[in-house]
């Protein structure tokens, strides 16, 4: 077999399988373990400290070419209570730790003036405003839907000497986009400790002192912590458990953007806020939503 290839190994799993079936193939010699969806069954944000699964997974175990495929199988089936499942696949030899950069490219926002790039590619538009981020830990990487819908949004907006909270930031894009766009200051806030690191590092990534982006907890959010601009992309049932405390931190005349809410969440988000602000017309991009509100004096 030419040994300028690879050979895996692709094995259906449950949840509660994955564990075990990923220390087998380990201790049988992989070189690296995978999990994808076998259903096509979306999982969205998740909550702080869980790490779901599918219903139905594919676990893929990539190996040497070199290797006894048969005693592969016999070790991984002698340590496992269970049977399992199993296909052994070539795939070409590839520079696996790079590959995945392939899938990530600029991203433009709808004026042309903001653009998302990767850490590793040159900006298509240099004289733009360019954020760097890197795909990472922490939600939000500018191409999904709600992300896309609230860059967009901010793109059109007068942000200069504005301050804006960014709350569930995630990986701090929607803050650091509106820095690079001319706001003041960015209070960062979300519950999920990881995002808070993601965020620092990618406004360090992006020349932005820790002075102008502050991170925080939403239990750590001082008195001061008032926004002219409120961005929140999270989703739609935490919008409308939030609602009291978002509103409370919009100072009057301010502006709010929601976004991760799917279209038939549009009226019950909506609702949870008419009361103190005004909206606008809905901007939407698949089955996604994104509304923007003035708040009343």
């Amino acid at each position: 077999m030419d040994s300028s290839q690879w050979i895996q190994l692709n094995i259906e799993a449950t949840p509660q399988q994955t564990e075990q079936i990923e220390d087998s193939v380990l201790n049988a010699g992989a070189v690296s373990v995978t999990l994808q969806d076998a259903a096509d069954q979306p999982i969205l944000e998740p909550g702080v400290g869980e790490t779901p699964l599918w219903d139905s997974c594919i676990l893929t175990a990539l190996f040497s070419a070199s290797v006894n495929t048969a005693t592969i199988i016999e070790q991984v089936n002698a340590v496992l209570p269970f049977s399992i499942k199993a296909e052994w696949q070539l795939v070409e030899d590839k520079d696996w730790s790079q590959e995945w950069k392939k899938h990530f490219k600029p991203i433009p926002c709808s004026e042309g003036r903001l653009w998302i790039c990767p850490s590793w590619l040159d900006a298509p538009e240099p004289n733009a405003v360019n954020l760097r981020l890197d795909p990472g830990l922490a939600f939000g990487t500018g191409s999904h839907p709600t992300t896309m819908l609230c860059l967009n949004w901010l793109e059109k907006q007068s942000l200069e000497g504005k301050t804006v909270i960014d709350f569930g930031c995630g990986s701090g894009i929607l803050g650091i986009a509106a820095l690079l766009l001319g706001a003041e200051k960015v209070w960062a806030i979300d519950n999920d400790p990881q995002a808070l690191l993601a965020s620092r590092d990618n406004a360090q990534r992006n020349g932005i002192p820790d002075e102008r982006l502050i991170t925080l907890l939403p239990e750590q959010i001082p008195a001061e912590a008032k926004a002219d601009i409120m961005v929140a992309n999270i989703l739609a049932k935490p919008l409308i458990d939030l609602a009291q405390q978002i509103s409370a931190l919009t100072l009057p005349k301010g502006q709010l953007c929601l976004s991760g809410i799917l279209s038939h969440q549009i009226d019950q988000v909506s609702a949870a806020y008419a009361e103190q602000f005004i909206f606008e017309p809905v901007a939407a991009e698949d089955d996604w939503a994104q509304l923007s509100a003035n708040k009343l004096q």
